[in-house]
């Protein structure tokens, strides 16, 4: 097994960076000059190519429209070379090399070039120093027509340096440096805020406890090693936040059930059992039959209670299973058919408007608006389905007294006491409208209460529709139905 040499003072030691972040600034400085700079210096060479192409480009544009001009007959003498952008120096040639028109700079010059083309290749370029009044310029020679006695064009300008090699070459010098130097700055400050998060991640497990599960780590962006770690960290704290906070629902459900049950149950059950005693106490006095339906009236709203607080705790539990489509008209139909109200219901509904939610479910909330409508109503009740966009209203009104604006959110609350009329004492578990309130809000949907426009109680139900028509605008509403075919007593 060889065995390492110690580190020689008479051999050099290659530097390398001890940190990752400093090796991988260093390993993008070293890509981002092996490729910026050919590249620059190539971009450099074709940027000069394309510089001096450009005033070729001008002077055979240039010699092609005094061309163009002369065979349209309109050719002036001196020639307007504002009309021409890109040469300034044009004359007009005729076979017997005699100018027939000129720009101003070119003028009293004689021909500034002895290169003739010919029909077959009609425009050249050339470039010449002949004349010292012009220096050197750049030429394109146009024939006018492929006739032999063709005029000759002859455009362009002056060669000039617009930008010096060595300007031109710094300048590219210049921009590969600042794109190599953004490079490193980018490098650096990149793999910093990417191993940043490993130390944050350390700290906010240490702080996590059982009584604090909402914290989370800071989740970089990307998918690398770091990123599916804080993911990962994030989802299990999550998970044991989601079981916490559902122990903490069902244990404030459970609080809340016994708080509701003992709260109501304890009055008609100490009347039930007052009424017992005095049986007891005085048989002689007692009446049976009236005993036993007085008993039985207390038993069957206790039922009702315990049915009603049974219900709320089911929907406590959050969004309902078992959906399926819902048509809100046949499901109103069904339920004011085989009712025996004490007031005649009259319905305008609009058909084929379907939600999707528990069927019984949502006949509970039909069913507990007519109760709650027909305790208060004076002379009918109206219920209405229709659309609105993309959502399905059931209106139910009535005639009666109508609820103050004050109280048109405690009434959805359990076991609110109302003055005047609308109090449960006339029948009501005082459950009715916040089981309406939980169905409605566990299918996605709204309730709100305003004044009909018979003076009484309006509650509107807003659910999502399960199919919204396409092209079908929003229905008001249909006529209501004649009274006979649409009501019950």
């Amino acid at each position: 097994m060889p065995i390492p040499l110690p580190d020689s003072p008479c051999r050099p030691r290659l530097w390398r960076p001890r940190s990752i972040r400093g090796r991988v600034t260093a390993l993008v400085a070293l890509l981002a000059m092996l490729l910026l700079v050919p590249s620059g210096v190539l971009a450099g060479m074709v940027a000069r190519q394309e510089l001096a192409n450009a005033g070729w480009l001008d002077a055979r544009r240039a010699a092609g429209l005094m061309a163009a001009a002369d065979r349209a007959g309109r050719l002036t003498d001196p020639i307007v070379t504002s009309s021409v952008p890109g040469a300034n120096v044009i004359q007009v040639v005729a076979p017997d090399r005699k100018v027939i028109a000129s720009s101003p700079d070119a003028r009293g010059l004689a021909p500034l070039s002895t290169l003739w083309p010919t029909a077959e290749d009609p425009q050249r370029d050339v470039q010449t120093c002949a004349n010292a009044r012009l220096g050197c310029v750049r030429l394109s020679a146009a024939r006018v027509s492929p006739d032999p006695g063709s005029n000759v064009v002859y455009a362009g300008g002056p060669v000039r340096t617009v930008i010096a090699t060595g300007v031109f070459d710094a300048l590219f010098a210049i921009q590969v440096a600042a794109l190599i130097s953004l490079a490193i700055w980018a490098a650096w400050k990149i793999s910093g805020r990417t191993l940043r998060p490993v130390e944050t991640i350390r700290a906010e497990l240490a702080a996590t406890n059982v009584n604090n599960l909402s914290s989370r780590v800071p989740e970089p962006p990307g998918d690398d090693e770091i990123a599916r770690l804080a993911r990962t960290v994030n989802g299990t704290l999550e998970r044991l936040e989601s079981a916490k906070d559902r122990m903490e629902l069902a244990l404030a459900a459970q609080r809340q059930f016994a708080s509701d049950a003992s709260h109501e149950l304890r009055t008609p059950v100490a009347g039930l059992r007052a009424q017992l005693e005095e049986a007891r106490m005085h048989p002689e006095d007692t009446d049976l039959e009236d005993l036993l339906d007085r008993t039985l009236r207390d038993v069957d709203r206790l039922q009702a209670i315990m049915t009603d607080l049974l219900l709320l705790a089911k929907l406590n539990g959050g969004t309902p299973s078992a959906l399926a489509e819902v048509d809100l008209a046949e499901s109103v139909r069904m339920e004011v058919s085989r009712r025996t109200d004490r007031l005649p219901v009259r319905l305008r509904l609009v058909p084929e408007v379907a939600v999707r939610g528990v069927d019984t479910q949502i006949a509970r909330v039909l069913t507990n608006l007519l109760d709650n409508a027909q305790r208060h109503a004076k002379r009918g009740v109206l219920v209405e389905v229709r659309r609105d966009g993309r959502t399905a209203e059931l209106v139910v009104s009535d005639d009666g007294d109508g609820i103050a604006e004050a109280d048109r959110e405690r009434i959805f609350e359990r076991f609110t006491r109302l003055d005047a009329s609308r109090c449960r004492d006339r029948g009501g578990t005082g459950l009715g409208l916040a089981i309406v309130r939980d169905i409605v809000r566990a299918h996605g949907g709204t309730i709100g209460v305003d004044t009909a426009e018979a003076g009484g109680a309006r509650f509107t139900v807003r659910l999502p529709l399960d199919e919204p028509p396409a092209d079908e605008p929003a229905t008001p509403g249909m006529p209501p139905l004649p009274l006979a075919a649409a009501s019950t007593h």
